[in-house]
């Protein structure tokens, strides 16, 4: 590598230098004025954001491998700059709103920030890993950021335990991980994954253990049946906006680094592993849809829909000999951002109103705050899949990709699951519009989480109406898996 390489990773180094630089500030500003932390958060972020449009460009003349820097330990190529948008984007949206919720709960506002910085350079540091000692390093550093957001409000008994059990939980997962990746090096003699596929062929029984042992660290990071039982617990426990970042950010840094290390260092053709992430697709699918149907607690219901969620996207996993599969992830992450971070901050709005989680307690919430209620049922259609939505879209794009690659069953139990999914979802929408108000006052929505409501029904509505330029991004992300 020589110094020319390192703008390879300037959105990288400004995420970094931001997170440092918040640090600082946050230090010298007096508790009225915290906010600018936040606000300078969003600015530094956009900077990344439009560095990582950029990047898009200068990558267009390298061909489909992207550019191997570090010894080949990073590969920065489009479908690892398509994340990284995914987790820039997510990070200034889930700041924004969390200007408006820490405040009422602690004095430590701008930590929260900075820690919601520093994960998101963690996912993008996922996103590009190519290489098993980066990777699992990578993973740790937004695991730890990530139990510190989780039990963020010490006064919180729910918060706290959200916060041990989510370390508890990923410190057994990580431990699996790591010892599978050190089985992997001892099967092929390397950690980098592009030369683990030359030796693929001959790494034997000890080398499978070791990618199955892999497979339960990434199942932790995507919520995947059986490794899912944190998810409900720390998603109730957690602040609001840190569910919604959890239930988004990490997931999807955990589904471009599962592809990454699949597709790059175990191609299906060497060891077919499709019917066995078809069999794990279909159990999340069916397990987190029938956990989520007696749920009363709108945190947990979204819990146990996030576990389905990542059964339909392992779908896409699942038809890798489909071009239909190749976009079909991709297409169904972007929806999947808008969709889950709308639902949580509408939830986090209605439960200022009632003070409580409970979904019967939202009754009548059309009422008192129509625009909420309006994003919300546009949320909970997304999520089910009702046209025109984002959500419809991206199950489109998943349900052709699972037909094209004969495995018409899945298709037909993601389609079920669908169906069962519609009653909990629409007894949402029945308890915010059929059932009459508790109480007549108005809630007040405030202005960081109205625009953050704004914009991801926005999204919502944008990907399912009018999806070309979003499909456009798509054919340039999915440049790295051409045998995907």
């Amino acid at each position: 590598m020589n110094v020319a390489d390192l703008r390879w990773l300037l959105p990288e180094t400004l995420v970094g230098g931001l997170a440092l630089l918040l640090l600082v500030v946050d230090l010298f500003l007096p508790q009225e004025r915290k906010s600018v932390v936040g606000g300078l958060g969003i600015l530094g972020l956009g900077v990344a954001g439009v560095n990582l449009a950029l990047l898009l460009r200068d990558l267009e003349g390298l061909g489909e491998a992207g550019v191997r820097i570090l010894s080949d330990t990073y590969t920065v190529d489009h479908f690892g700059v398509y994340f990284k948008l995914v987790a820039v984007l997510a990070t200034a949206l889930v700041i924004l709103v969390g200007m408006d919720f820490f405040p009422r709960y602690t004095a430590y506002t701008g930590e929260a920030t900075v820690m919601l910085v520093f994960t998101c350079l963690g996912l993008m540091l996922m996103a590009s890993s190519s290489e098993l000692i980066t990777l699992l390093l990578s993973i740790e550093f937004v695991s730890l950021t990530s139990y510190l957001l989780a039990g963020y409000l010490k006064g919180s008994p729910k918060s706290n335990e959200a916060g041990v059990k989510y370390f508890l939980y990923g410190a057994a997962t990580t431990g699996i991980m790591a010892y599978g990746f050190s089985l992997l090096y001892g099967a092929t003699g390397t950690t980098v994954l592009h030369d683990i596929a030359g030796k693929v062929g001959q790494m034997g029984p000890v080398g499978i253990l070791g990618m199955g042992m892999a497979l339960a660290g990434f199942g932790f990071k995507i919520s995947m049946v059986p490794f899912h039982q944190w998810t409900p617990d720390v998603y109730e426990g957690a602040p609001t906006p840190i569910s919604a970042y959890l239930s988004v950010g990490p997931k999807a840094a955990g589904f471009a680094a599962l592809l990454r290390t699949l597709l790059v260092a175990v191609p299906p053709e060497t060891i077919d592993w499709r019917l066995l992430i078809a069999v794990l697709s279909a159990l999340s699918m069916t397990v987190g849809n029938l956990l989520a149907l007696p749920q009363r607690n709108i945190k947990r219901m979204l819990a146990y829909s996030s576990i389905s969620h990542a059964g339909f996207m392992l779908m896409a996993v699942a038809a890798a000999p489909s071009a239909w599969a190749r976009p079909a992830l991709l297409v169904y992450v972007g929806a999947y951002l808008f969709t889950n971070l709308g639902a949580f901050f509408a939830a986090m709005v209605a439960s200022w109103s009632t003070g409580s989680d409970e979904i019967p307690d939202f009754a009548g919430l059309s009422q008192r705050a129509p625009g909420v209620a309006l994003a919300m049922a546009l949320f909970m259609l997304s999520l089910t899949g009702i046209p025109p939505t984002a959500g419809f879209f991206g199950k489109y794009y998943l349900f052709s990709a699972a037909v094209d690659a004969g495995l018409l069953w899945l298709a037909g139990v993601g389609v079920l699951n669908s169906v069962v999914s519609l009653y909990y979802y629409v007894g949402v929408i029945r308890a915010l519009y059929l059932m009459p108000p508790v109480r007549e006052v108005s809630v007040p929505v405030p202005a960081g989480t109205g625009w953050a409501l704004a914009l991801t029904a926005l999204g919502t509505l944008a990907l399912g109406v009018v999806p070309q330029p979003f499909v456009t991004l798509i054919q340039s992300a999915q440049r790295l898996l051409a045998g995907f």
